[in-house]
């Protein structure tokens, strides 16, 4: 590990134009801004144009902000985090706090959609998280990660996930707005026509060779992520899947192979499927819109947020050696060790909360006298799983989910249902375990299952 002079120094340049490129865009928006800005905002009349002042002026101080900082980050005086910062930071990483946190921001951000998809509030928020990118670059152990060829094209995803969120929240909320006012979606006034031939073509071709180009220079400017020659008698700490894998990794800790590799993915295969058969909402084809399709458009960012893409952050640069839980700031420690004792709900009810023994067929039984022994013992996690995947959605169905019963019928409510729990069986299985130790509600080990 570098010294903090040396690592200082090995990043300078780096950041140096990294501070550069952010004062070049902030500079830009100011410009768009003052050519293409809303008349809403605090203007000053300058002959035939109107010019939003006060957004112009405070993205040209921004930009100078950054200006100053790339000469100070290319001498090795970069703009730093506090370490109180960075140790607060690490102990809000924990998956706890990450997961629930990240659900509520989830929901702030569904309620909020009008006020942070305006594009200043918008453009903020990204210079913030850039700020912070770069003010973070300067922690060896952040950089590690983040800079690991690996990682880097990670890295980019999150940012344009959240460009593609936000753009589409955006025009979700302008046709909400134009609906709420009798106006028709922004889509519908869309003719105007393309033709394949030369138009899209010449696009593409453009397209083509301007990412051909960027790949040539990635490749330039990173080294191939290669390391040693495979061995059977030593593998990579932490061995990581790919990164379209790591939320399928992260679900084998929590579940059986059989349950995380076969049931679940066939599950939201089958999901996928049946949405056109579950779907009575005709509204929103072809168009963006959420008032229309808040159901819809809630399970599918809840799905795709909170079950898919945290699990790849969380795979991806939190954890670390022997698969435990580092803090972005925090020095990946090979020998680190957490104990860890996870235990069965049977084990919770029969020992600690009963204070006996498990139960267990006498020795010399027969196959079906172990089993009435086995389900006795499991029998709190099977009264439990029942009660979560067959009592609960006649419930769903007489309160909260009783326009859907109507409309859609026994079946398919109750297909709905069941999916919808078996989607919310991953968080509360990852809560269970990070918070109490539980490994499983239902352990059969003799019959190789466990849920």
């Amino acid at each position: 590990m570098h010294s903090a002079p040396d690592f200082l120094s090995h990043v300078a340049t780096p950041l140096g134009f990294y501070y550069m490129i952010l004062c070049v865009l902030n500079w830009v928006a100011a410009l768009v801004m003052w050519r293409h800005g809303p008349k809403t905002y605090t203007t000053l009349k300058l002959g035939p144009a109107t010019i939003p002042v006060t957004n112009v002026i405070v993205w040209l101080l921004v930009g100078a902000a950054f200006f100053v900082c790339a000469p100070l980050a290319m001498i090795g005086l970069p703009p730093e985090l506090p370490s109180e910062v960075k140790q607060i930071v690490n102990e809000l990483s924990g998956p706890v706090t990450l997961t629930l946190g990240s659900l509520a921001l989830f929901t702030i951000l569904f309620v909020f959609r009008r006020a942070w998809t305006a594009p200043p509030v918008a453009w903020t928020i990204l210079n913030l998280a850039l700020l912070a990118m770069g003010m973070s670059m300067t922690d060896p152990n952040f950089t590690a990660i983040v800079a690991k060829p690996d990682n880097v094209p990670i890295v980019g995803l999150v940012f344009l996930l959240g460009f593609f969120t936000w753009l589409a929240t955006y025009k979700a909320v302008l046709n909400d707005d134009r609906a709420a006012q009798g106006l028709p979606p922004l889509e519908k006034e869309d003719n105007e026509k393309v033709l394949v031939w030369p138009d899209l073509v010449y696009t593409e071709l453009i397209c083509m060779v301007a990412l051909t180009a960027f790949l040539l220079l990635w490749a330039i400017a990173l080294q191939a992520p290669l390391e040693e020659p495979s061995s059977r008698v030593k593998t990579p700490n932490p061995s990581k899947a790919p990164w379209y894998f790591l939320g399928l990794q992260e679900m084998l800790v929590y579940y059986d192979p059989w349950m995380a590799g076969v049931v679940l993915p066939s599950v939201v295969l089958l999901g996928l499927m049946a949405i056109p058969y579950l779907d009575f909402n005709r509204k929103g084809s072809g168009y963006y819109t959420i008032s229309e399709r808040k159901f819809a458009y809630l399970v599918f960012q809840f799905g795709f947020l909170e079950l898919w893409v945290i699990l790849i952050i969380l795979g991806t640069f939190l954890r670390g050696p022997n698969w435990n839980f580092f803090g972005p700031f925090e020095t990946w420690d090979a020998h680190k060790v957490l104990a860890q004792n996870n235990v069965d709900l049977s084990q919770f009810f029969w020992i600690k909360w009963l204070n006996q023994s498990m139960p267990k067929a006498p020795t010399g039984s027969g196959a079906g006298t172990e089993l009435l022994y086995i389900l006795w013992r499991e029998m709190p996690g099977i009264l439990l799983v029942f009660a979560y995947f067959v009592l609960l959605p006649p419930i769903m169905a007489a309160t909260i989910f009783r326009k859907f019963f109507v409309k859609m019928g026994f079946i398919r409510f109750m297909l709905m249902s069941n999916l919808l729990l078996m989607m919310g069986s991953l968080p509360l299985k990852m809560v269970a375990r990070w918070s109490v130790n539980l490994k499983y509600f239902i352990s059969i080990p003799e019959y190789f299952l466990n849920f």
